[in-house]
């Protein structure tokens, strides 16, 4: 049925979500449902977040809640937006379109890594370092396109206690390789069609206000990839 649903992820960036709601809804395959977890941040749209599925929390549940809130999904494909992420009109046709050839976690931007040891170093591939093919990352962030029942794995090993604000993104890449022998990808992101883009304003939208990989958590990051690559965690680079 290739049907999809969405899961924004309302946290710092409030005067986002309009543009991000309207470019979803302007997908070329329409999403069946769209849920928006709050997580402790208000100003947005009533009227708008009336038309969603739409849970609101009072505590901060960190990056991983989003990843439990897609388990209400009941649709084949699950897509996972950060909320400064703004995908191109195509996004959703490439990312089925990506499926059919590349079955795996599939996102905007990825990294391939060159150290077993060291986070930080690394390349990126996709909307900020454009690949006019698929292409094999270790890992992928800000946004996540996948099958529901992937979320099966992704559950099999909990976060280590003092994480909750980063790994999210590792943790899915290292648990489908793991339990399901798959591998993550980023889609085409062809210079001349932007509409194929998984994030199109990323520059502007995420230096407005910082994320996990802009606020000093750059240690606890290098500390969970670490703690990965010591349960068997396979990077590219040393396979």
């Amino acid at each position: 049925m290739n049907e999809i649903t969405v899961i924004l992820n309302g946290y710092l960036r409030p005067e986002n979500f309009n543009t991000q709601l309207n470019a979803i809804k302007n997908q070329t395959i329409q999403a069946k449902e769209i849920m928006l977890w709050q997580n402790t941040c208000e100003g947005f749209d009533d009227e708008l977040t009336s038309q969603l599925t739409t849970v609101k929390s009072n505590t901060n549940l960190g990056v991983w809640a989003r990843f439990a809130f897609a388990l209400n999904a009941k649709t084949e494909y699950v897509c996972i937006f950060d909320d400064d992420t703004v995908p191109g009109s195509k996004w959703f046709e490439n990312c089925l379109n990506t499926m059919k050839t590349h079955e795996g976690l599939l996102g905007t931007i990825g990294l391939i890594y060159h150290s077993p040891h060291n986070y930080l170093q690394h390349n990126r591939v996709g909307w900020d370092c454009p690949n006019e093919e698929t292409t094999k990352v270790d890992i992928v962030g800000h946004c996540w396109f996948f099958k529901r029942e992937w979320l099966t794995s992704y559950w099999r090993e909990l976060r280590p206690e003092g994480f909750d604000y980063v790994g999210e993104d590792m943790h899915f890449s290292y648990a489908i390789q793991k339990y399901l022998g798959l591998n993550t990808y980023v889609p085409p992101h062809p210079i001349n069609d932007r509409e194929m883009w998984g994030s199109t304003l990323g520059w502007h939208l995420g230096n407005i206000r910082p994320t996990s990989a802009l606020s000093g958590r750059m240690q606890e990051m290098n500390s969970y990839y670490n703690i990965l690559i010591n349960k068997g965690f396979k990077i590219i680079n040393h396979e």
